[in-house]
This record gives C-alpha cells, structure tokens and sequence, in this order.
C-alpha cells in the first residue's frame, strides 16, 4: 500500500501524542504551525516536513496565504487526510478540505463545532435543552431577549475557545454599553441567559457515527471562573455507575448525532440547572480537551485521547476497522494554576495518587489517579487550598479574537 501523508494544522503547542501515533502508524506526516513556535518541543523524530505560517499583528493567520502555499505544496506531495490539532484551527481546515476536495469535517458541520450561535440553534433544532439566548444581530431581537429572559445574561463571542472574551451581564443599561463598546463587531457574539447550575464535561470518541468511548467529568471550578476570577482550575471524573454519568454519555451520543459527527475526537460541555436539576447544553468542540484533561482521561481509562484519535484516521484511510482498546476503570482529577514562580518547587505534594506533575513555567499542577472519589475531592481541596497559600497567581482574563 502506498505511505500515506496526513497534514496536521495548529497555531498552538499540542497533539503530540496524534503526531506521534501517525507517524507509528506508517504515515507521512506533515505539520504546520506558527512561525513562533518553532522552539517548542514538538515530537521531531515523527515529524517528516515542517511548514511555518507568519501571524500578523493580532497573531492571525492570513488562510488565503495558506491555501496558496498548500496549492504549491500539493502539486508534488498527494495529501489524504487534513487535521486540525487545535478548536481555532477547526474551521480554516475545514476550509482547505473544501477546497481540495479532501474528505473529513466540512465548513457546515465544522460551523456547529465552532460558532458559539451555529451550535445551540442546531441543539435547539435537534430537541436539546439550551439556555435561553439570541444572536446580537437585530436590536429588536435583542430587546424582545431582555423583556424575556431575566439578568444576568453572558454575553459571549461566537468563535473563540474555552472562556475567552465572555462578559457576565447583569442590567439592561450594562448591556447596551457593552453592545456599544463591541461596536462593528457585534455581530461576531450572542447574548445567552446565565444559568446556575454545575458544569460538566464529555470527552468522547467517535467512529462511524457512534461514540465508541466517553468519559463524563465535572468541573469544581469552571474555565469562566478561572479566567475571570483568577480561580484555580479542578476537574474530577465521574463514577461509571453514577445515574449523572448515565444521562451525559446517552445526551452526548444525541448530541452528535443531531451535530453529524462521524469520526474524531470531542470535547462538550454541559450544565445542571439547579432550579430544575435538567442538563442543558453549553458547547462542544470537534477536538481533544484542553487544560490537560486528555492527561486526566488516560489517568481513567488507560486511553490516549490523541492516539486513539489518530488511529480511528488511520483506519479510515486505510479501511481497516477500527477497535477501542479495552479500558480499564479508575477515577481521575485534575488540579492547575498559575505560578508566582517560574518554577515552583512542588515536591511537598507526594500522596501516591499523584500520577502526573505539570513541568511548565509559572504553572503547577497534578493529574490524581485513584478508586474512592471522595478521596480524591479530599486531595482537590486540600491542593486547591495549598496552591492558593502557596504558589498561586492571576492574570486578567485574555480578549483575543478569532475574527
């Protein structure tokens, strides 16, 4: 059978793992990246070209210089399947496949794992719960929003990832001052109803249209409170027996299929109202989980989120059929802050469910690995409490735009 060349696009430092696995797997791999992360320990040896994109002034790419390149490139290079490590990448690749007529994720389906409005009109659409909300489009819709649904609102950028660039609301006044301030782009956010509730995650994968493997997980404390209130970010899986873990893996299954997602990697978000103890839609994304929680999920299941993605590509080019390696069943947590300190010396954190150290500058933080979760929520809040007296440090909420 002839090598076949996989092109994986981010503008960030991941998917080392999926690299690595393609390469495994017998593959060309190619990669392109942002010229500034050319020093970044990406996983060389796996690696056969390396093709850098210039970002300008806001750190963007300009796509049609990438199609151009990439129109170059494939004159002498036969390219099979495009990927797209990173939630920004997800809609310009899905551009180029369009383009070159590769198959994968196209620009409609890539649009309800991307676009913030694309996404609950489609879940609507389907029959799943959203909080109330509305596109920003149209002032009347906008009041006629107000007049309905009760403050606080978020109001929250349509393309961007984790909690970047959201705004809580909490008056009609407030509101339209922001909308103002916004200006000409207002029409890249959505104003959605602030629910309270408990936040989850699914990170699933899936193969011919099922998801053949999920883990549910719940946030202690959410990304929009870590970047907006300088929190430290906690995350715990879910027992398998729980009836909460039940009910998220039969509504994730619902959710992509009303999504059309047939192969790949995914990471959705969902929250528990309090007032009616119903799950409610967030967002999703057609990618692996950041924050580390692909670590946290090979701390549960055994299962490398990345490699498994990349072998359910690598069976779909090759038409061999893929099979999910047995799990095995533990509970994991995840804790990570910043750190005052470049490198914060965390060598008094030693309890043996510890199975993985964050080595970054001016981070900390730990993957805990064990059976009894009230054991592990006991470690969160005893870390939580000890980072935050220790080595804890905050910076303001980041306002990049994916426009």
């Amino acid at each position: 059978m002839d090598q076949k060349t996989f092109l994986c696009i981010t503008c960030y430092f991941k998917g080392a793992a999926f690299l690595k696995a393609c390469k495994d797997a017998g593959n060309r791999v190619f990669l392109v990246t942002s010229e500034n992360l050319q020093t970044e320990d990406w996983p060389w040896e796996s690696i056969d070209e390396t093709f850098y994109m210039k970002e300008d002034e806001k750190g963007y790419w300009n796509n049609n210089d990438l199609v151009n390149a990439l129109a170059y490139l494939m004159r002498g290079n036969k390219i099979d399947r495009i990927i797209a490590l990173d939630d920004f990448d997800v809609e310009r690749v899905a551009l180029i496949r369009e383009e070159f007529r590769i198959p994968g994720m196209g620009q409609t389906t890539a649009r309800h794992f991307r676009d913030k409005l694309a996404m609950r009109m489609k879940a609507r659409e389907g029959g799943i719960n959203v909080p109330a909300f509305s596109s920003l489009f149209n002032d009347r819709e906008v009041q006629e929003f107000v007049t309905a649904t009760p403050p606080p609102w978020v109001v929250k950028p349509r393309s961007e990832a984790s909690a970047t660039g959201i705004r809580k609301i909490l008056s009609e006044k407030e509101l339209w001052e922001h909308l103002h301030q916004i200006g000409d782009n207002r029409h890249h956010y959505l104003i959605e109803q602030f629910l309270p509730g408990d936040v989850y995650h699914v990170d699933a994968l899936s193969y011919e249209g099922k998801n053949v493997f999920g883990r549910s997980s719940k946030y202690l404390n959410t990304p929009f409170e870590v970047a907006h209130a300088g929190g430290i970010f906690r995350t715990v899986t879910l027992e398998e027996t729980a009836k909460e873990h039940k009910e998220l893996q039969a509504l994730n299954q619902e959710l992509m299929r009303v999504f059309g997602m047939q192969h790949g990697a995914s990471h959705s978000e969902y929250i528990r109202s309090y007032e009616n103890d119903q799950f409610y839609f967030l967002e999703t994304s057609s990618r692996v989980g950041g924050a580390h929680i692909a670590e946290m999920i090979e701390a549960a299941s055994g299962l490398n989120l990345w490699k498994e993605w990349a072998r359910i590509e690598n069976c779909l080019l090759s038409g061999t059929p893929y099979k999910l390696p047995v799990p095995h069943h533990k509970l994991a947590a995840a804790i990570i802050s910043l750190s005052r300190f470049e490198y914060p010396d965390d060598q008094s954190f030693n309890d043996p469910e510890i199975w993985w150290r964050m080595k970054k500058k001016h981070h900390i933080g730990f993957i805990l690995q064990g059976t009894e979760p009230a054991r592990l929520l006991d470690l969160l809040e005893d870390y939580g409490n000890r980072i935050a007296n220790e080595f804890h440090a905050a910076i303001d909420a980041p306002e990049r735009s994916s426009h």
